[in-house]
């Protein structure tokens, strides 16, 4: 059973920096796509960032392209979103996800994960 815990969110200023963790278990995830997405009150759930496990292929939403960096810990079966310059409207539960790979590149879409954890809080005040 996978199981993903995102930890690292809290309140932040406009223009702070937080990073957020998801540990991932359950399984060897050499072949997987992680993602993170995030969701704002009464909004979509929307993509954030992904990386493929196997390559560290990274693709990121326009919103956060050159703030934000995902990576991944082979060692911890850990992966890291980093968010710098952060603003108010980056204001969202932050999720992360997790789905064997295939053969596409990137998964962007929310359907095309099966797992996801439980979210983490993220608050940027102006």
């Amino acid at each position: 059973q996978v199981q993903l815990v995102e930890s690292g969110g809290g309140l932040v200023q406009a223009g702070g920096s937080l990073r957020l963790s998801c540990v991932a278990s359950g399984r060897a995830f050499s072949n997987y796509v992680m993602g993170w997405f995030r969701q704002a009150a009464g909004k979509a759930r929307d993509f954030v960032a992904t990386v493929r496990w196997s390559d560290s292929s990274t693709a990121y939403a326009d919103s956060v392209k050159g703030r934000f960096t995902i990576s991944r810990d082979n060692v911890n079966h850990t992966v890291y979103l980093r968010m710098n310059s952060l603003k108010p409207e980056d204001t969202a539960v932050y999720y992360c996800a997790a789905e064997s790979a295939g053969s596409r590149w990137p998964y962007v879409k929310a359907y095309e994960y099966g797992y996801w954890g439980q979210g983490t809080q993220v608050t940027v005040s102006s």
